[in-house]
C-alpha cells in the first residue's frame, strides 16, 4: 500500500497518517487554488463590465443588497465537492471498526474447588458463571459459543451452538472438582474448534513421556498433519480462559498455547482472585491458592492475544464487556473512497438546488 504524500501535503503530527491507494492523485488539488484565482478574476471582471453602464451598475448595486454573500456560497460547496471527489480519486484506506469474522468463541472455565472463594462476591464461581451469561447476551445472536469446564481434567460442557438457553443451563450445571488442568483446557478447546484435525491429549501425553526417556509399548495415536500458521491470523475463532489458580496437574499450558498459536488461534486469559496467594478455608478443610498470572500472561502473549485480571465480580464483568466488544468488532484497513464519493455528490447537487432557488439558475 502506497504511503507516500505530496510534498506540499503536511499532516498533523500525533494522528495516525492517511494512507492512500493511488497518491499521486492528490497532486490535482494544486488546481484549486487556481479555480480560486480564476473565481475572483470573473468577479472582478463583472465588476469591470458593470461600471460601463449606469442603469446595469444600479440594478447589481440594488440586487447585491439583497443576495450579498449568498451568490458566493455555491462555488464554495462545489470547490468543496471538487476536493472531496479528488481525495476519493487517491482511493484513500482509513482504520474502522468491522463487524469480526469470529463466529465461534469457546468459554474455558476454571471449576476447581478454589471456586469456592469468597474475595470475589458472592464467590468466584457464581461471580464467573454472572459474568459469562452477561457475556453471552451481549453476543450477535449468530456467533458460536461453546463451553470447556476444567479442574483436574477438562471435558466439553456444551458444543458450540447459537443457542443460548442450552449455554446458560450448561454453565448452570458446573460442577467443583480438585486440581486444576489449564493446558488441558486448551486442548480440549482446540479440539472441540477443530474435530477433524486429531488433537488429542493422548498425543501431548505420549510425547512428554518419550521426551523424559520412557518406554512405551502402545503407538502414539496418530494427529493430521497441518501447516502452521502466524499466531493470531485464525479469525473465525477464538478461546476465552478464565482460571483462579496455577496448574497443578495436566499438559503444559504454554506447550499447549503453542499448539494454539501454530493454528492462529487467539487464547485470551483472564485471572480471578489473588496473585500473592492466601489460605481459604470451607466445608472443615483449607487450601492455599496462587494466581498464576505470568502462565496466563504467557498464553496471551503467544497466541497474539491479551491477559485480564478481574479482582472483584464488577472487574470481571467489564472483562466480558471488553471481551465481546473485541470479540465482535475489528478494526480492519478499509478503503473509503466511496464516502467521499458521495460526500461530493452531496455537496455539488447542495450546491446547485441553492443557486436555482436563490437565482433561479443552475450555477
Amino acid at each position: 500500500m502506497n504511503r507516500i504524500w505530496p510534498a506540499f501535503l503536511h499532516w498533523p503530527q500525533g494522528l495516525p497518517e492517511p494512507h492512500f491507494l493511488w497518491p499521486q492523485f492528490l497532486w490535482l488539488l494544486l488546481l484549486l487554488p487556481v479555480l480560486v484565482l480564476v473565481y475572483l478574476w470573473m468577479q472582478r471582471r463583472k465588476k469591470k463590465l458593470a461600471l460601463r453602464y449606469a442603469s446595469l451598475a444600479l440594478v447589481r448595486e440594488a440586487v447585491g443588497k439583497r443576495v450579498g454573500w449568498r451568490r458566493h456560497i455555491p462555488p464554495l460547496l462545489l470547490l468543496a465537492a471538487l476536493t472531496a471527489l479528488i481525495v476519493a480519486s487517491a482511493r484513500p484506506v482509513a482504520v474502522v471498526s468491522l463487524p469480526s469474522n469470529q463466529q465461534t468463541i469457546i468459554l474455558a472455565m476454571d471449576v476447581s474447588g478454589s471456586m469456592r472463594a469468597t474475595d470475589v462476591e458472592p464467590n468466584r464461581l457464581v461471580a464467573a458463571q454472572n459474568a459469562a451469561k452477561a457475556f453471552l447476551k451481549a453476543l450477535p445472536r449468530d456467533v458460536k459459543v461453546g463451553v470447556v469446564a476444567f479442574a483436574g481434567s477438562a471435558q466439553v460442557a456444551q458444543l458450540p451452538t447459537v443457542n443460548r438457553d442450552d449455554l446458560v443451563t450448561a454453565i448452570d450445571r458446573f460442577q467443583l472438582q480438585r486440581a486444576t488442568a489449564t493446558g488441558n483446557a486448551i486442548v480440549i478447546s482446540l479440539a472441540t474448534l477443530f474435530p477433524n484435525a486429531g488433537i488429542e491429549l493422548q498425543q501431548l501425553s505420549f510425547d512428554r513421556a518419550r521426551a523424559m526417556g520412557r518406554s512405551l509399548d502402545q503407538a502414539p495415536p496418530t494427529q493430521s498433519e497441518f501447516i502452521p500458521v502466524p499466531p493470531g491470523s485464525y479469525n473465525s475463532a477464538a478461546i476465552i480462559m478464565l482460571t483462579d489458580g496455577q496448574r497443578t496437574t495436566g499438559v503444559d499450558p504454554v506447550e499447549a498455547a503453542k499448539m494454539a498459536a501454530d493454528r492462529g488461534v487467539k487464547v485470551y486469559t483472564v485471572g480471578i482472585g489473588t496473585v500473592d496467594g492466601e489460605t481459604i478455608g470451607f466445608e472443615g478443610w483449607s487450601m492455599r491458592v496462587r494466581l498464576d498470572e505470568e502462565t496466563l500472561k504467557a498464553i496471551a502473549q503467544k497466541t497474539a492475544a491479551e491477559y485480564y485480571y478481574a479482582g472483584t465480580a464488577q472487574d470481571l464483568q467489564k472483562v466480558y464487556e471488553s471481551l465481546s466488544s473485541r470479540l465482535t468488532l475489528e478494526k480492519k484497513e478499509t478503503e473509503v473512497s466511496s464516502l467521499f464519493a458521495l460526500l461530493g455528490a452531496a455537496l455539488v447537487l447542495l450546491a446547485a438546488g441553492l443557486s436555482i432557488w436563490w437565482f433561479n439558475r443552475l450555477l
